[in-house]
């Protein structure tokens, strides 16, 4: 069986959307470009969703695709899921 797999698009994202559903404690393969990353699922994870691959601190920018899509609301851990339940959308206006 194939390792589930998802990507990231700029280097200094910090999450990556997978490309397959994901089921807790099941390695997923981060791919950017060239670099491959392997990390444990934290968490039951649904296809499109993101995923992170390195410790976010509360408080701290949601990278995707080269862009801020928020802030986290708690810390969260490297293969955790990340939703709405743990980022908040920002008023990119004012950063």
């Amino acid at each position: 069986m194939d390792m589930p797999k998802a990507i990231i698009m700029e280097e200094k994202d910090n999450v990556a959307t997978l490309i397959t559903s994901v089921d807790k404690g099941h390695q997923v393969q981060v791919e950017a470009g060239d670099k491959k990353i392997t990390v444990q699922a934290q968490d039951d994870i649904p296809y499109g969703h993101k995923i992170a691959f390195t410790d976010i601190d509360k408080g701290e920018e949601v990278i995707k695709y080269g862009e801020v899509i928020g802030r986290s609301t708690a810390h969260i851990n490297t293969g955790c899921h990340v939703h709405v339940h743990n980022i908040e959308s920002l008023n990119l206006g004012n950063l």
